[in-house]
């Protein structure tokens, strides 16, 4: 076979169209050669990170036409200074005379004196690959579409067409974008959201394709590896895709039938994943074989969202807007819900023992639980914090006392939701309360409120009370139940991992030399700091034992009891400062079957379990 016919076919394999904020399926068809928004992207100094690039806008009206690159991305939260990444811009029109391009402020250009026809050119920097960045090198190009392309003012609604040149014969291209009729390498999208969304890795990968509930699933795999490490990681996704479709009674009506994983497993990328529509782009350091496939893990969240975020989505992503911050007061449940179901996926496809899920579920409940940002605002308030956090980037310093995840807290919660609707309410769970969602919300496609998931509660129950405390109590405020006893009725124990031990508020130290550093930010309220001891502090002396070293340090946190005060010595910016260290008492706890403990379970608890968390 050719390598043009070789491309062709893989375009025509996995291409697939997607959206992130139109509500509702593709029925555009390819624009063809005339299309009035195109793209080429070309890659002749990719061994430096750099693509080339060239967009026509055709039928633009008379004025000056603006583009420029985003500031933000689907999926992302906070804002990203793509421009920061292109230069030596140049401008044509339809004749090929040069434009004069007119910059006055850092994130586009002005074009003026066109035909009616522009042609911008321009040069991409790209070494970052993750959900959010470009990557480009002789290995792959790996784009995501907001930190790639200009877009221009006005021609949001147009269709428009991209044609990639790869660098090296061997690449194909995986994208969810649909190939265009007859043209090796060529792809449309209906209008600009569908084309920023859809995130594209050209390299040498690996394909690996399956069908479930009529729908196509796509695994392509750049990755540092065998051949066998592909198939052994597709059976396990192709078990966590089932379970998640049985968690929602239906796959989503994918727009061309089919949903695209794109991985990239290699040592010069970072650790990331993003949703998309139709797709996700996930990433990880280190290989399957290394890793034991635990991006397993990072799979099933994004799969995941393909309902909760890309169709049952808050109001206030919808449409996105690229030259902002894009925040919702509701990442609880678009985040954390989400990353609750990952883990509970691969457990019910039983790629996951019942102990490591409930270590996992313990280290979120511990996370949460004994979070001093909690005292400063509950899921709603952390969630709006996202544009500060979700990789965002800041010279000065933020309180590490204040904020915590919207993540692990809506996980928190969802598990807390979780488990009172199955003990209060007949035949109710977190899985009957998404499905009424879904079926609300995600199918047809009608963005919510909080006022929404609120109300969706009280139907679910019959219990308009329990709807109310719940939003009261743990979305607008930050209070949680008693966890003990909602796991007790799955069988389960949340006992003390240390009993008896002393906790200081933080225990990560290095060593420079004769001395050590405190590494972390003591917790609010813990010993170390009412002792006024802060990260980057150097311990000299804790009780009798004198510090010069991590193993001095540890030792001398072993010996202490809770309540049982002791000298501290440390240096803070320049200054030797004293003070009385009172420990806490260790509050840590693990999560275990009970019957590992010696408590024997019923047979109600044990159907609790199973129905929950799936056959052991």
């Amino acid at each position: 076979m050719s390598t043009t016919s070789r491309l062709l076919l893989a375009a025509a394999i996995i291409a697939t169209p997607a959206t992130a904020q139109v509500a509702s399926p593709v029925t555009a068809r390819d624009p063809g050669p005339a299309a009035p928004v195109q793209y080429d992207v070309a890659f002749p100094n990719a061994v430096h990170h750099e693509a080339r690039i060239t967009a026509t806008w055709r039928n633009v009206p008379t004025g000056p036409l603006r583009v420029q690159m985003a500031r933000s991305s689907p999926g992302r939260y906070a804002i990203h200074e793509f421009a920061k990444n292109v230069y030596d811009v140049t401008a044509v029109d339809g004749t090929g005379r040069a434009l004069t391009l007119t910059r006055t402020d850092p994130y586009g250009w002005s074009v003026s004196g066109h035909d009616g026809t522009v042609a911008v050119t321009y040069t991409l920097y790209g070494d970052h690959g993750d959900g959010t960045y470009a990557q480009i090198d002789m290995t792959h190009a790996h784009l995501n579409m907001p930190a790639t392309f200009l877009w221009a003012t006005g021609f949001d609604a147009q269709p428009i067409r991209v044609r990639f040149r790869p660098a090296d014969p061997s690449w194909k291209i995986a994208t969810q974008l649909p190939a265009a009729s007859g043209e090796a390498t060529t792809f449309w999208a209906p209008n600009l959201q569908y084309f920023m969304d859809s995130p594209t890795e050209l390299s040498n990968f690996t394909l690996r394709e399956w069908q479930d509930a009529g729908r196509t699933y796509r695994l392509a795999m750049h990755h540092d590896g065998t051949d066998a490490d592909v198939d052994r990681f597709a059976a396990k996704a192709k078990k966590v895709v089932h379970a998640q479709i049985a968690t929602f009674g239906a796959p989503p009506a994918y727009d061309f039938g089919t949903y695209t994983f794109i991985a990239d497993y290699l040592p010069y990328i970072t650790g990331d994943g993003m949703e998309h529509r139709n797709s996700t782009i996930i990433s990880d350091k280190r290989s399957l074989y290394a890793a034991n496939d635990a991006q397993l893990n990072t799979l099933s969240h994004e799969f995941f969202h393909s309902w909760n975020v890309e169709r049952i989505r808050p109001a206030e992503l919808e449409p996105f807007d690229f030259t902002r911050a894009n925040p919702t007061p509701s990442l609880w449940v678009a985040e954390g819900f989400t990353q609750y179901y990952g883990p509970l996926a691969i457990r019910r496809a039983g790629e996951m023992s019942v102990d490591a899920y409930l270590a996992t579920l313990g280290g979120t409940l511990n996370a949460v639980l004994n979070s001093p940002a909690r005292a400063h605002g509950g899921p709603k308030e952390m969630s709006l914090r996202a544009p500060f956090v979700d990789a965002a980037k800041a010279i000065d310093a933020v309180n590490p006392n204040i904020f915590v995840s919207y993540y692990i807290y809506g996980a928190t919660l969802a598990a807390a939701l979780d488990l009172e609707l199955r003990g209060r309410y007949s035949g109710q769970s977190l899985d009957t309360y998404m499905r009424l969602l879904w079926k609300r919300h995600g199918a047809p496609e009608k963005p919510y409120t909080i006022a929404d998931l609120r109300t969706a509660l009280a139907t679910l129950t019959g219990d308009q009370a329990f709807a109310d405390r719940f939003f009261a109590k743990s979305v607008e405020g930050s209070d949680l139940p008693d966890f003990a006893a909602l796991l007790a009725q799955a069988g389960l124990t949340w006992q003390a991992a240390n009993p008896g031990g002393a906790w200081v508020g933080a225990a990560d130290v290095t060593a420079d030399g004769p001395a050590v550093t405190l590494s972390q930010s003591p917790a609010a309220g813990t010993a170390l700091y009412a002792a006024g001891v802060e990260r980057g502090d150097r311990i000299i002396a804790l009780g009798r034992t004198t510090v010069t070293s991590a193993q001095d340090w540890q030792s001398a946190l072993g010996r202490l009891e809770p309540g049982t005060p002791l000298d501290i010595r440390y240096v803070q910016r320049g200054k030797e400062r004293a003070a009385t260290l009172t420990p806490n008492t260790d509050s840590t706890k693990q999560l275990v079957r009970s019957e590992t403990v010696g408590k024997p379970i019923t047979a109600k608890q044990r159907a609790f379990r199973t129905a929950w968390l799936g056959a052991e």
